[in-house]
């Protein structure tokens, strides 16, 4: 029998840096823990921003901690309705990204690159990897098991390793919707 892992929906979400997160809320402003999320260290944070482009907008929850750059994850229905031709990376992969702009309580800031659609992914520690026989980078499948009938497979799900991650795969809202909003679901090489 096939070992089942943990399948969560990542909806849309920004990451900002220090600089940032002072400019849309105010000097020395430093954001707040609503909740705890699965990866280790990262949180959602009180704190909301709107996201502009040039045909709508979207409020978005902020994620911490603070970041080296700033990027903003949504799912490619959503960059539709911004008006942004959102690239499918991995996060932090934001060369050649579209921007937007952001908007706080204090200010905004226009980023000029940063947009993405998030490259669905497993978050692996180096025993898991070992354990189900995947190394950093690699790409494999991934049969969910949706509700309401609606099982499907993901390919080019990329593997992440790290000592720091827990055991999950994330994939975004438009593909949760697709699968029945998945809980778990199957490695498959």
């Amino acid at each position: 029998m096939s070992e089942k892992i943990l399948v969560e929906t990542s909806a849309r979400h920004v990451h900002v840096t220090k600089e940032h997160l002072e400019a849309l809320f105010g000097q020395g402003y430093e954001l707040t823990v609503k909740k705890e999320l699965s990866q280790p260290g990262q949180f959602a944070s009180n704190e909301k921003v709107t996201v502009k482009g040039p045909k709508g907008e979207l409020k978005c929850s902020i994620l911490g901690p603070c970041r080296p750059e700033t990027q903003v994850e949504v799912s490619l229905t959503e960059a539709r309705q911004l008006g942004i031709a959102a690239l499918v990376r991995e996060s932090g992969d934001l060369e050649g990204t579209n921007g937007c702009t952001l908007v706080g309580p204090a200010g905004e800031v226009v980023i000029e690159k940063g947009v993405i659609a998030a490259k669905r992914h497993v978050h692996m520690t180096p025993e898991d990897a070992e354990h189900f026989g995947c190394e950093n980078g690699q790409i494999v499948c991934v049969q969910v098991e949706g509700n309401n009938g609606r099982a499907l497979t993901f390919g080019d799900v990329v593997v992440r390793v790290s000592p720091k991650y827990k055991l999950a795969m994330h994939i975004d809202t438009d593909e949760s919707n697709a699968s029945g909003a998945p809980s778990e679901g199957i490695i498959i090489k």
